[in-house]
């Protein structure tokens, strides 16, 4: 039986691409770097005009060549899932699981306790109300496309027999936080976290082992030993 979610089903086909990067040119790398560098430090905040001028180019060129900021935006965040979690996503496997889903873990823990990545994060978010659209692209084609990744793939483990049967879009969803725990809201609080990844590998054992033992499959059910009475 092929689950489906409404607000994520029909868009899955469309990012399945994103996590292989295809190669750019010198410019390209230029004005990309610059976005993720002016998000990590000014949020969404940043200009299209600042942008020009780390990458070394015109503000025109950025227009011509990219068509708007939110589009840019689009673009390098398809960029960064294809270098940040396409190892994440490659690490799924079917032939061991827990193998798979624990170096899974272990890679999107350490992605993000990276601190130009957490320093992004929060300052994105604190500027979502204001640039709701961006706010929107950067979601859709970042956290949203990994959980359609992560997704597709429990589908196809569950099909497989060696997980339930239940909904994989929720599953996903319930798995990455899981792996997230409080640990993030801990840093944006300045409060004692996993900062080493002795720690974070531990948390991530006990995340994966906990999510396995909840959606582990059903065996199937004994025959039955009552044969029937002969009537001689």
């Amino acid at each position: 039986m092929r689950f489906h979610n409404p607000e994520l089903d029909g868009i899955v086909h469309r990012v399945n691409p994103a996590y292989l990067p295809v190669a750019l040119d010198a410019r390209d790398e230029r004005v990309f770097d610059a976005v993720r560098e002016l998000l990590a430090q000014q949020g969404m905040q940043m200009s299209m005009e600042a942008v020009a001028q780390h990458a070394g180019c015109s503000k025109q060129t950025l227009y011509s060549r990219y068509g708007s900021k939110q589009e840019l935006l689009r673009r390098v965040m398809q960029r960064h899932v294809g270098h940040a979690t396409g190892a994440m996503v490659r690490a799924l496997r079917t032939d061991d699981l827990r193998a798979s889903l624990l170096q899974f873990a272990t890679d999107f823990l350490e992605h993000f306790n990276q601190p130009h990545v957490g320093q992004a994060c929060r300052l994105i978010a604190a500027d979502a109300a204001q640039f709701p659209e961006e706010a929107r692209t950067l979601y859709r084609h970042g956290a949203g496309a990994l959980t359609l990744h992560l997704a597709e793939w429990i589908e196809t483990v569950c099909m497989r027999g060696q997980l339930q049967h239940d909904d994989p879009h929720f599953m996903a969803e319930l798995l990455l936080s899981m792996i997230a725990g409080q640990d993030f809201d801990k840093q944006r609080f300045h409060t004692p976290h996993r900062d080493d990844a002795r720690l974070r590998r531990r948390w991530a054992e006990f995340s994966v082992d906990s999510f396995l033992r909840a959606f582990a499959p059903q065996p199937s059910p004994a025959p039955s030993s009552n044969q029937p009475r002969s009537s001689s």
